[in-house]
């Protein structure tokens, strides 16, 4: 494991000791404030590739991403445009993000969440239902088979979808065996920070069509989507490339028309 991912998890349990004493309620409610809207069904949809715009503002290999923007005003831009979701980063040492923008984020927008932050343990889980996500990253490498079957089955009892986030083959059938029905292929090698697209190309036909198929990471334009299509892939997930463009709205309906996905949503 990279250092620096090895740092992450590191602080990630960190927070969850944390989280456990401050939070000791958490595991007795059930009530989530706002309605889950589905997520799987969102990205799903046939005849295109859904986007997953994501919001972040920070990270360790691109630094400092974009600054001074409300994430509800980019993810009203992201819904006008035509996005299927928002992918939401949460982590704020390393990422810039803050949970508390998720609820006011679902507030918001009609579009489902996804909380994007590095879940080891269940009670991060319930800590994302009750603050109004609609599904959670799990992430294949930096958790046991034991560990990702658990929290596959804690995520599907609070009625929430899990992407399991894979990078090779062993990850793949680690997260298939788990029951992961959603697999998001990252480009990105989380040992070397090396991003190529053709890892979707050769993972995404290795997976069942019962599955959903995302591609993330290093996706820049229409191009890149255009080369991920007929390889079995539903959905992409894309941050930087949109985030860092001079129009975010006219970015993001550049990447959901060349996904086929029209011009946007007219209800803004």
């Amino acid at each position: 494991m990279h250092h620096l991912l090895a740092e992450i998890v590191s602080e990630k349990q960190r927070e969850v000791t944390l989280l456990r004493e401050r939070c000791r309620s958490i595991n007795q409610e059930r009530k989530p404030p706002f309605p889950i809207r589905d997520f799987k069904d969102a990205i799903s949809t046939q005849g295109r590739i859904n986007l997953i715009a994501e919001i972040k503002f920070a990270s360790p290999s691109a630094g400092i991403i974009r600054e001074g923007v409300d994430p509800v005003t980019l993810g009203r831009g992201y819904e006008e445009a035509g996005a299927a979701a928002i992918s939401l980063v949460t982590d704020k040492r390393f990422f810039g993000g803050d949970l508390e923008d998720l609820p006011r984020l679902k507030k918001s927008t009609h579009l489902p969440i996804l909380r994007k932050d590095f879940i080891i343990d269940g009670i991060q889980v319930k800590e994302s239902f009750l603050y109004g996500a609609d599904a959670v990253l799990l992430i294949a490498r930096i958790l046991s088979r034991q560990q990702l079957q658990e929290l596959l089955v804690i995520s599907q009892a609070l009625g929430l979808a899990s992407l399991t986030e894979v990078h090779d083959g062993h990850e793949l059938e680690k997260a298939i065996d788990c029951g992961a029905d959603i697999i998001g292929i990252n480009n990105r090698d989380l040992d070397t920070f090396k991003v190529d697209l053709g890892t979707t190309i050769e993972l995404a036909p290795r997976v069942a069509d019962r599955h959903i198929v995302v591609s993330e990471s290093g996706i820049m334009n229409g191009r890149d989507i255009q080369l991920l299509k007929g390889s079995g892939v539903r959905a992409v997930l894309v941050g930087t490339s949109i985030l860092k463009s001079d129009d975010v709205r006219k970015k993001t309906r550049e990447l959901v028309h060349a996904a086929g996905g029209g011009t946007g949503n007219k209800r803004w």
